[in-house]
């Protein structure tokens, strides 16, 4: 029998390398690799990384709030976020109903709280506004007091910068925070911190201050007013009338009516003395301008 020739022999089939599997990420895995930065510990369940927005109304005190006070620092100082967040939400507890016992530390409390408005995480950021809030509805006045004054200042910067940001559930949280910062504190003591800010470089953080800023002068009584001047209130008004942003303008425009009402209160011929003020106290473009607000 002839040998087969080994030209017509069947090709010898290469074997090509099998296709590793592709791993699907899912969401829920790539929000616990984002809780966990210890490759030693185990990844958090998906649902332990949900943070609830708690309203103030629906907070409840704290079972055994002396025990728990010793830890709250450290709790918010944790590198752990969930963790920052627990402690943001024991903190808003321990102001509305155990104030006595965040006393102390409120100075401390502060400034952690500035650090969360700083975070790029978003979840985080919103807790500890709404914690801004509720401290503000504990302790008003107390927090012009020396001790958690500059702390204080850091609050309100940062406040106006979230209000003036693009994420829009930040953005209303932090709106509704200065609201209540305004409604906790008296006026006056208020605008001295706030009026700085209406000449801000940046103008949406100028608005956002305007807006305050109004907020505190439509609840100032006529001493107050006249304590910090009728004048300079007018002119902080016509600097604001020509801003770029609607806000600030509209703020304006709200400063000059809670002014004239206070101005005019006790006068028979209110545009007449309303005209005589601003003529007497401003350039004449500037009195014009004024004098019509308060007209329309």
């Amino acid at each position: 029998m002839a040998l087969r020739s080994l030209d017509n022999a069947l090709p010898i089939e290469i074997e090509r390398p099998k296709k590793q599997a592709k791993v699907v990420v899912t969401q829920n895995q790539k929000q616990a690799d984002c809780v966990v930065n210890d490759e030693n510990k185990a990844p958090l369940p998906p649902g332990d990384a949900a943070v609830d927005y708690v309203p103030s109304e629906n907070l409840e005190a704290i079972d055994d709030p002396d025990s728990i006070i010793h830890g709250l620092v450290g709790g918010l100082e944790s590198k752990d976020w969930l963790e920052i967040c627990r402690s943001l939400n024991d903190t808003r507890r321990f102001a509305l109903f155990h104030s006595a016992l965040l006393l102390p530390i409120l100075d401390k409390v502060l400034l952690v709280i500035v650090k969360s408005m700083k975070n790029p995480r978003s979840a985080l950021c919103k807790t500890s506004v709404m914690a801004s809030a509720d401290i503000f509805k504990a302790f008003g006045d107390e927090l012009f007091e020396s001790s958690t004054s500059d702390a204080f200042d850091d609050v309100i910067l940062q406040l106006l910068l979230k209000a003036s940001q693009d994420k829009k559930f930040v953005c209303e949280e932090a709106d509704k925070t200065l609201k209540a910062m305004v409604e906790s504190m008296t006026p006056l003591l208020l605008f001295h911190k706030l009026h700085t800010y209406v000449k801000h470089s940046n103008m949406r953080i100028r608005a956002k201050a305007a807006i305050s800023t109004s907020h505190c002068v439509s609840k100032m009584e006529l001493d107050r007013m006249k304590e910090f001047g009728f004048v300079s209130l007018v002119q902080m008004a016509v600097n604001l009338l020509n801003d770029r942003l609607p806000e600030a303008r509209e703020a304006a425009r709200s400063i000059v009516v809670s002014v004239y009402e206070a101005l005019t209160k006790d006068e028979e011929q209110k545009q007449e003395a309303w005209q005589d003020f601003c003529q007497s106290n401003l350039p004449a473009i500037h009195a014009q301008a004024i004098v019509k607000i308060a007209s329309s």
